[in-house]
């Protein structure tokens, strides 16, 4: 049940995020960590009515609530709320049922997260930036809410901002690891997130510095060796980027070999939201009384 509730989780910060992280074209690569909830459930019945679905999604919401109404701690009924909310549009409505989730699952990050980012896609921007912060308070190698942040940041127009955040991210992990205690810390995909705000900043050349800087220190890591060759692409050394797609390739886990072949064939920036395991899973909870509507 809990790693069922897991993936749920999980999917469901990145049906929220994806139109915010796709502003920036690696942070798919960089670090999701499950497959494409919304898409796959079109994909499942692509025949299916949409009048119908609409009736079929309405029903459950109200079937939620009316548990909820009963049971307002049941955090199945509030995680299904949020899923058939989340379905039919309606994003202001995610917020009650995920702020309940947040006060009964303290020690779980990812539900503010996914408040955070329900914020930032209302407009909210102080709002999600005070929940992210507050999360990299608790756990500051927290890549989702660091992702998160770093987005928002990007979309203000405050690329400095964000790279000041990355590099005082990198500074905590040095001084964690000197005392032995950076094992929360992914300094690879800090690092690959403050490449990607150089080439958003314009500023290729420090992107690529760090490309290389991670390449030596994680040779047997395609990440870098992919997001070098996007960059080097971009900037019209075809020949050596193919080299660099070649290695990515031959690094990288069999789930993405064929994304990357499509990257280099058809000039994608980036595949299309999918799922990795790079950063950390979602951290187990406490398992909910069930309750069904």
């Amino acid at each position: 049940m809990t790693a069922n509730r897991n993936r749920w989780l999980v999917g469901t910060v990145l049906t929220l995020a994806l139109a915010a992280f796709l502003s920036l074209s690696l942070l798919p690569i960089l670090g999701s960590n499950s497959g494409r909830k919304a898409s796959s459930t079109a994909d499942a019945n692509p025949a299916a009515d949409p009048v119908a679905m609409q009736t079929e999604l309405e029903a459950q919401a109200k079937g939620y609530e009316l548990v909820l109404e009963r049971e307002p701690d049941n955090q199945t009924a509030l995680q299904g709320l949020v899923d058939a909310r989340i379905q039919l549009g309606d994003i202001n409505g995610v917020v009650a049922p995920l702020e309940k989730l947040v006060e009964l699952n303290p020690s779980v990050p990812d539900y503010a997260v996914l408040l955070a980012q329900t914020k930032q896609q209302m407009g909210d921007l102080e709002g999600a930036a005070q929940i992210y912060r507050q999360v990299l308070d608790q756990q500051p190698g927290n890549m989702n809410a660091l992702q998160g942040l770093t987005v928002l940041l990007v979309q203000q127009e405050r690329p400095q901002a964000a790279i000041g955040l990355l590099q005082d991210t990198l500074k905590t992990a040095d001084q964690l690891q000197a005392e032995g205690g950076a094992a929360s810390f992914d300094a690879t995909s800090v690092k690959l997130l403050l490449a990607q705000v150089h080439v958003e900043n314009k500023s290729p050349d420090q992107a690529i510095a760090l490309y290389d800087e991670t390449i030596a220190a994680a040779p047997e890591d395609f990440r870098p060796v992919l997001a070098k060759a996007l960059v080097l692409r971009d900037q019209g050394d075809t020949e050596t980027a193919q080299a660099l797609f070649a290695q990515a390739t031959t690094l990288a886990p069999a789930q993405y070999k064929d994304q990357i072949g499509q990257m280099a064939t058809q000039g994608q920036t980036a595949p299309e939201a999918s799922g990795s395991n790079i950063v950390e899973p979602a951290p187990a909870e406490p398992e909910p009384a069930e309750s069904k509507p």
